[in-house]
């Protein structure tokens, strides 16, 4: 069992390398993001970017895709957007004189949501059934997605005007919500560089098949926690639904999501088991979104953020012997 965890492991580090490697072509900086772009693709999960235009969200996301060889498709949600432009329709071919299903843009491995929250909840929620279950249904027939599918959606914090915040059903989809931020002086001066001539992006070529990418994900349950580090991630949990400033604190399905993470984050650093770090690392971008502050707490200019720093703070975390 022991050397089992370890070549699971070894290959998912392995792997994970050469894709942050190959992304390092396109993206300059921002290790952190594809390091939890990276978690999100072997922990079978969504991420919410919240972030500024022009700092490269398509452009990683287009690298993701690219570097495992896998469809890509961009939906750029406007308040028109109906749900049908998402899924797709069923329209009747003159030629053959029968119904065809035209594929909507969601029937991709990786999909860009570029301003998720300039929809109408309408068109929001067309893509809740995908996330979730990983199928759509149109005029009753359900349909598969291909496998991995991956949605990374993105949202301006400081255009609110014509935006529709997303529900909390939907933000409780998405594994982690992650901010790219700005590049420092050097890196910007490196972008500069790196497309000066063309677009690394024209030349990236796969490192990984899709298939590879599944098959990996199914050797992540492998990767062992202890019971101690087991209990300090559920009191985690426990201590946000105690918590005062909080209306509704993390659901069950935050704990598997932060369980499923971190253990994958264990795995791409080559660690065969979970640290009370990882845990400690993933809770700031894994439950925020998820929890909702009460009346007081929104008044008194609280964020979500800063009241998990203070159940990290006092959850004690288990040390060794």
């Amino acid at each position: 069992m022991v050397e089992e965890r370890a070549q699971a492991a070894a290959e998912i580090k392995d792997v994970a390398d050469r894709i942050r490697e190959n992304i390092g072509r396109v993206i300059v900086g921002g290790s952190e993001v594809i390091e939890m772009a990276l978690v999100a693709l072997l922990a079978d999960g969504h991420i919410l970017i919240e972030d500024v235009p022009g700092i490269g969200k398509t452009m990683l996301a287009k690298a993701i895709s690219r570097s495992v060889g896998c469809t890509f498709k961009r939906i750029q949600f406007t308040p028109d957007l109906m749900p049908s432009d998402i899924t797709g329709i069923h329209y009747y071919n003159q030629k053959s004189s029968e119904f065809e299903f035209r594929p909507g843009p969601i029937m991709s491995n990786f999909v860009l949501a570029d301003e998720i929250n300039r929809a109408t909840p309408r068109t929001q929620s067309a893509l809740l059934e995908a996330m979730e279950e990983r199928q759509v249904t149109i005029d009753g027939q359900t349909m598969p997605l291909p496998a991995p599918f991956l949605v990374l959606a993105t949202q301006n914090p400081i255009e609110l005007e014509g935006t529709f915040p997303l529900p909390e059903a939907q933000l409780d989809r998405f594994l982690m919500r992650v901010k790219v931020g700005y590049p420092d002086e050097a890196e910007e001066e490196d972008i500069l560089l790196r497309f000066e001539e063309k677009n690394p992006l024209d030349s990236l070529e796969p490192v990984v098949e899709a298939e590879e990418l599944v098959r990996l994900r199914t050797l992540v349950p492998h990767i062992h926690c202890e019971p101690s580090v087991r209990r300090y991630l559920v009191a985690i949990i426990r201590a946000t639904r105690k918590h005062a400033a909080l209306e509704l604190g993390a659901s069950p399905r935050a704990s598997l999501a932060l369980f499923r993470a971190s253990r994958a984050l264990a795995a791409i650093s080559g660690r065969d088991y979970v640290l009370p770090d990882d845990i400690k690392r993933l809770a700031p971008v894994v439950l925020p979104h998820r929890l909702i502050l009460g009346s007081q707490s929104r008044l008194r200019g609280r964020d979500a953020g800063g009241v998990l720093d203070e159940v990290l703070a006092e959850v004690p975390a288990p040390v060794e012997g």
